[in-house]
């Protein structure tokens, strides 16, 4: 298992295991339409070559062999999807594909943004997470994240909730 950094070369693979992870996530619970919707607004090329470029977020892959097993987005400053100060982090996204989960990559890239969280002095790492995925709750629960909140995602014109979960550094 190794985490390497994303950089702009790398926006075709990480478009690939971003739509990959995210369709294997959630597709069961969400139609075709609204899923097709998220996946064309939130991955498209431009769309991730303007993240990749942005100094406050950070893109990495876990590879488990030579393959690109999944990857974890953090944001700091005013990359973060809510105003959260410049105190905290956020993990944005933290994919495993189906096929490597149960190998303790989720862990290995929660562990690499912990990492980074206390690289650049924050005092909380915070996330949100789709309130009917019990797995992902149960796990940062098991980390040591608490639900200090709620906030709206659209999936297409679905809305849905996502709980924000945080966890203090010091």
């Amino acid at each position: 298992m190794t985490i390497k950094k994303c950089t702009l070369d790398d926006v075709v693979e990480l478009q690939a295991v971003s739509k990959d992870t995210f369709t294997e996530t959630f597709q069961e619970q969400n139609s075709p339409e609204h899923l097709n919707a998220y996946l064309e607004r939130a991955y498209n090329l431009a769309q991730l070559e303007r993240e990749l470029a942005n100094p406050s977020s950070h893109f990495y892959f876990v590879l488990y062999g030579q393959q690109i097993a999944g990857y974890l987005k953090i944001n700091t400053g005013n990359a973060q999807s809510e105003e959260m100060g410049d105190e905290s982090l956020e993990v944005e996204r933290i994919y495993v594909k189906k096929a490597f989960q149960k190998h303790g990559l989720g862990k290995q890239l929660l562990n690499k943004a912990m990492e980074m969280a206390l690289e650049l002095n924050k005092s909380k790492v915070w996330l949100g997470v789709w309130e009917e995925n019990d797995n992902a709750i149960a796990f940062y629960q098991k980390k040591g994240f608490v639900q200090t909140g709620a906030h709206s995602f659209f999936m297409g014109d679905d809305e849905q909730i996502d709980l924000i979960m945080t966890k203090s550094l010091h």
